[in-house]
């Protein structure tokens, strides 16, 4: 199991400490594989792109106006988090949902 987020997210941190054999994989520092950005955002959609964020708001009109899949290969950190992806499932974010199956 792996979980892509960033070290200093709280969100993400708390998952990390339910999901003690989980792979961390820091978006900022090593990106989101394009394979898993892809299977991602077709399980997901636009719900991937984490719009309330301070990147997000640092992005210009035109930028935004982008398709969301090439805004997250090009700013990983635009992503929600956690997402998590098992051998056979992906979990977006660290709700009640998600702690109920993996935590």
């Amino acid at each position: 199991m792996r979980l892509y987020g960033l070290k200093n997210c709280d969100t993400c941190r708390k998952a990390l400490k339910s999901l003690p054999n989980v792979e961390f994989v820091d978006v900022r520092a090593d990106g989101v594989p394009a394979e898993v950005l892809a299977e991602a955002f077709s399980q997901f959609g636009d719900s991937l792109l984490n719009t309330r964020s301070t990147t997000w708001r640092g992005l210009d009109a035109e930028e935004r106006q982008k398709p969301a899949i090439d805004l997250l290969a090009a700013h990983p950190v635009l992503m929600k988090r956690p997402l998590i992806a098992t051998d056979t499932q992906m979990f977006l974010g660290w709700g009640k949902d998600v702690q109920a199956v993996l935590g």
